[in-house]
C-alpha cells in the first residue's frame, strides 16, 4: 500500500486493517504496523484494531487505544464504547469500566440498547452484578443480547438461583442463553442440572456439546466425556481439544495422546490449546519423542511459541529429563510471564539444579515479575535439593511477609523435606504441629518418608499413630512404616504393620513404570511377563545380576516380608517394575542413548542401587523420575546423592 501510494484512502487503508484485525488468515501484529503508519485514523480504523484487541488474549492495548482516540479528537461511537467495555470486562477493570460509562453519559450514548447490553455485561464481569442488574431494570428496551448479558453475569458470578430464576422468566431463550446456563453450573460443579438442561434443549450446538464435554470431565467422569464426544453429531476443533484436556486432567495421557493422533488422522488440525493439553500428555508419561514431535507440528504449522504454549513446552522438556531444551525455550521467549518463570524455576528444581534455580528466581525478582503460590513450591524445592534449609526457612517467611502470599500445605510439605533431608527430623515434626493444616496426611506422609531415610523408628510410629487418623485407608503408609522396622532388622514389628494392613483390607497402590521407544510408550509392572520382548528382557537381566554379584552386589531384600527363603527374596526385588524398563531400553536403544524411565511411586533402595551399578559397569545413562525426584545415574553415582 505504501509502494502504491494508498495509505491517503480512507476506504483502502481500512479494508487491508479491518482484514489484518479481524480475518482468520490476518495478523493483529501486522493490523498494528498499518495502523501507526496511517497519518490520521478514523473512527472506523480505531474501532476495528480496539474491537481486535478486545477481543485477543491481551486486551489492554484496546484500552490505550481509546485514550489515544479522544486525545486525537477523534468521535467515539456506540460500537467504540462496546468494544472498549469488553475489554474492560475481560480485564475485571471496574475502574476503567466506571470511567467509561461516565463518558458514555456525557455523550449521550448510556441508555440505548446496545450500550445498556455493554454495561451490564461489563458491570456483571467485573463482581458488580447489583449495578448490572439496575441498569437491566431500567432498560425499557431488553432484547435477546440484554437478557443473555444478565444471565451470564449472574452464572459467571456463581449465583445460579438468580440465573435460573431470569433464565425461567425470560420471554424468549436462544441457544446462547441455555448455553450460558449449562456453562453455569458446569462451573459450580452441578453436572446433574447441567444435563437436566442439556437434554431440555429444543436445539443444540458444538457450543453445548463442549460444554457439558468439559463439565463430566471436571467432576472425574471422564468416561461420559468420551461417550459425549463419540455421540456428537458434529466435532470442531474446540470438540477434540476438550476431549484431549479431559484425558490430560482425568490422568489418562496415554488415551489423551491417542485421541490427538485421531485427531489429525481425521484432518482436524490441532489448535494451541489441544497442543498445550498434548504437551501437559507428554510431561506425564515422560514421552520425550512424542513431545518432540508436538513440539516440531507447533513449528510447521507456524503457531508462535507465546507464554502459553512456551511455557507447556518447558514443563515437558523438563519433566522429560532434557532441562537444557527447556532452557533453552525459556530464554527465547519474547515475553516472560509469572507462568514461565515459574516453570522453569520447578523444572530446575526437580531436575536437581536446585542452585540455579535459585538464581533464576533472583533474575525473576529483579525483572519486577511478582511470583506465586507455585513459584515459591519451585524455590522450596530448590533449596531442599541444594542442601539450604536456612535459605529455604528465609524464603518460606518472605513468602507473607514480602508477597503477602500465605503458605499452604504444599509450602509446609517442601519445608518438612528440606528438614527431613538435612536429618533435623524433630524440627520436622514442630513445623508439622505448627502448621495450620497439621492434619494434612500430606505433610504427615513427607514426614514419614524422611524416618525411613534415616532410619527413625520412633518418630515413624508417631507418625503412623497420627496418619491412622487422619489417612485411614492408605495402605502405603503401613508398607513404609514396615520398610523402616526392615532396615533396621526388627522383623516381628515389621511383620505386625503388615498384618495390621492386611486385617483392614488395605493395599498399597500398584507401582508400574514406563518407557517410550521409537514413540511408543511400554509400561511394566512388578513380575510383568506380558510384554512380548519379556524373554529377552529376563535373560538380559539375569546376565546383569551375575555380573552385578561378581561386582560386589547384595540385593536388598529388607522390604520383602513374605516367611520364604532368602533367594525367593532375591527374585521378588529382581523384577521391579523399574528394572524391567530399565532392561528393556538396554535391549532397545543404541548404546549411546539415555534411557529415560518414569515410576509413579518412590523408587525403592534396590532399584536405586541397581541403577547406579548398571550405569558405571555398562557404561550408560539412566534417568528415572519417581514420584519425588529425577535420578540421573552416570558413572556409578546418582544425582539425588542417596536421598529421595
Amino acid at each position: 500500500m505504501l509502494r502504491i501510494d494508498l495509505m491517503d484512502d480512507p476506504f483502502s487503508v481500512n479494508k487491508a486493517l479491518e482484514f489484518c484485525a479481524a480475518s482468520p488468515h490476518g495478523s493483529l501484529h501486522h493490523a498494528r504496523k498499518l495502523f501507526d503508519q496511517i497519518p490520521q485514523p478514523n473512527t472506523f480504523a480505531y474501532n476495528t484494531l480496539i474491537r481486535a484487541y478486545a477481543n485477543s488474549p491481551f486486551p489492554v492495548p484496546s484500552l490505550r487505544l481509546f485514550s489515544q482516540m479522544l486525545y486525537c479528537n477523534r468521535a467515539p461511537n456506540s460500537y467504540t464504547y462496546t468494544f472498549v467495555l469488553k475489554a474492560c470486562a475481560r480485564l475485571s477493570a471496574i475502574g476503567e469500566g466506571e470511567q467509561l460509562h461516565g463518558f458514555m453519559i456525557k455523550s449521550g450514548f448510556g441508555s440505548d440498547a446496545f450500550s445498556t447490553n455493554g454495561l451490564v455485561s461489563m458491570y456483571a464481569s467485573c463482581g458488580r452484578i447489583e449495578l448490572g442488574r439496575k441498569l437491566f431494570d431500567l432498560s425499557v428496551e431488553k432484547d435477546e443480547v440484554c437478557w443473555n448479558s444478565m444471565l451470564s453475569g449472574y452464572a459467571d458470578c456463581g449465583l445460579l438461583d438468580q440465573a435460573r430464576r431470569l433464565f425461567d422468566e425470560m420471554p424468549e431463550k436462544g441457544t446462547v442463553s441455555w448455553n450460558a446456563m449449562i456453562n453455569g453450573y458446569v462451573v459450580i460443579g452441578d453436572i446433574g442440572a447441567a444435563r437436566e438442561l442439556f437434554d431440555r434443549m429444543p436445539e443444540r450446538n458444538a457450543e453445548s456439546w463442549n460444554t457439558l464435554i468439559a463439565g463430566y470431565a471436571k467432576c472425574g467422569f471422564v468416561g461420559m466425556s468420551r461417550k459425549l464426544f463419540d455421540e456428537m453429531p458434529e466435532k470442531n476443533v474446540v470438540s477434540w481439544s476438550a476431549m484431549i484436556t479431559a484425558y490430560v486432567q482425568g490422568g489418562f495421557p496415554k488415551e489423551a495422546l491417542d485421541l490427538y493422533e485421531e485427531m489429525k488422522r481425521v484432518g482436524m488440525a490441532p489448535n494451541w490449546a489441544a497442543i498445550v493439553s498434548v504437551l501437559s500428555a507428554c510431561s506425564q508419561l515422560g514421552a520425550l519423542e512424542q513431545g518432540v514431535d508436538v513440539h516440531a507440528y507447533a513449528e510447521r504449522n507456524k503457531m508462535k511459541v507465546d507464554s502459553v504454549i512456551g511455557t507447556a513446552l518447558i514443563d515437558m522438556y523438563a519433566k522429560c529429563g532434557c532441562i537444557d531444551r527447556a532452557l533453552e525455550i525459556f530464554d527465547k521467549l519474547a515475553s516472560k510471564d509469572v507462568f514461565s518463570w515459574t516453570a522453569m524455576i520447578g523444572g530446575l528444581a526437580v531436575n536437581g539444579h536446585g542452585a540455579k534455580a535459585l538464581e533464576l528466581f533472583s533474575k525473576m525478582e529483579e525483572g519486577g515479575v511478582r511470583p506465586n503460590g507455585v513459584t515459591f513450591v519451585g524455590v522450596l524445592c530448590a533449596c531442599s535439593h541444594a542442601g539450604q534449609v536456612q535459605l529455604a526457612m528465609q524464603y518460606f517467611h518472605s513468602m507473607r511477609r514480602k508477597y503477602g502470599i500465605e503458605p499452604q500445605i504444599e509450602h509446609y510439605g517442601c519445608m518438612v523435606d528440606a528438614l527431613g533431608r538435612a536429618g533435623l527430623i524433630q524440627e520436622a515434626v514442630s513445623l508439622v504441629q505448627a502448621s495450620p493444616g497439621k492434619a494434612d496426611p500430606e505433610l504427615w506422609v513427607t514426614l514419614l518418608g524422611a524416618c525411613w531415610i534415616h532410619g527413625n523408628v520412633n518418630t515413624g510410629e508417631y507418625v503412623l499413630e497420627h496418619l491412622v487418623k487422619v489417612k485411614p485407608d492408605d495402605g502405603g503408609v503401613y508398607v513404609l512404616l514396615s520398610n523402616i522396622y526392615a532396615t533396621r532388622g526388627q522383623w516381628d514389628d515389621a511383620r505386625r504393620v503388615r498384618m495390621q494392613m492386611k486385617s483392614k483390607g488395605l493395599k498399597k497402590v500398584r507401582g508400574h513404570s514406563s518407557i517410550e521407544i521409537n514413540g511408543l510408550v511400554h509400561e511394566f509392572y512388578v513380575g510383568d511377563k506380558s510384554h512380548p520382548k519379556t524373554v529377552e528382557i529376563y535373560q538380559l537381566l539375569a546376565d546383569i545380576y551375575c555380573r552385578l554379584k561378581l561386582a560386589g552386589y547384595v540385593p536388598n531384600t529388607n522390604p520383602v516380608l513374605f516367611d520364604i527363603a532368602e533367594e525367593d527374596k532375591e527374585n521378588v526385588v529382581a523384577y521391579h517394575s523399574e528394572k524391567l524398563a530399565i532392561a528393556f531400553g538396554m535391549i532397545s536403544l543404541d548404546a549411546q542413548a539415555a534411557i529415560r524411565v518414569v515410576k509413579n511411586l518412590r523408587v525403592c533402595q534396590d532399584c536405586h542401587t541397581v541403577a547406579k551399578l548398571i550405569s558405571k559397569l555398562y557404561n550408560r545413562e539412566i534417568i528415572l523420575r519417581d514420584r519425588n525426584v529425577f535420578h540421573y545415574f552416570r558413572d556409578g553415582s546418582c544425582s539425588c546423592k542417596d536421598y529421595w
